[in-house]
């Protein structure tokens, strides 16, 4: 009990402590806000970065996987059932990462209006 105790103890004297950080925080009525504006296209871009990235870990790691079922294929003597769900689960990863790909871009081409080609 006295270990719970202390712990809600220091729990309380750190979030006295980080009042003053709050209020430093608030804005100044009146006053504009420093920094700059952070505008759709910075994330759009950031959006965009962020998925090309898990995009290509992904397939990084799909790729090692059915490198893996392979070489456990050709190692297995006799029973390569465990190495043929490897593959197959890497092959199916794949086939994801792939339909998540072109979700992305096709989302994108519509949201920035140039999948279906420039009207005039």
């Amino acid at each position: 009990m006295n270990k719970y105790k202390n712990i809600l103890v220091m729990i309380v004297f750190g979030a006295m402590l980080s009042m003053p950080l709050l209020a430093l925080a608030l804005a100044v009525p009146g006053q504009p806000v420093p920094g700059q504006a952070v505008t759709l296209n910075e994330i759009e871009g950031l959006i965009n970065g962020i998925a090309r990235f898990l995009i290509v870990v992904s397939v990084i790691v799909a790729v090692i996987f059915i490198v893996y079922g392979g070489v456990r294929w050709v190692m297995a003597q006799g029973d390569p059932a465990q190495a043929k769900i490897i593959m197959k689960n890497g092959i199916i990863g794949a086939l994801i990462i792939l339909g998540v790909g072109v979700l992305l871009q096709t989302l994108q081409g519509v949201i920035s209006r140039t999948f279906f080609g420039t009207f005039q």
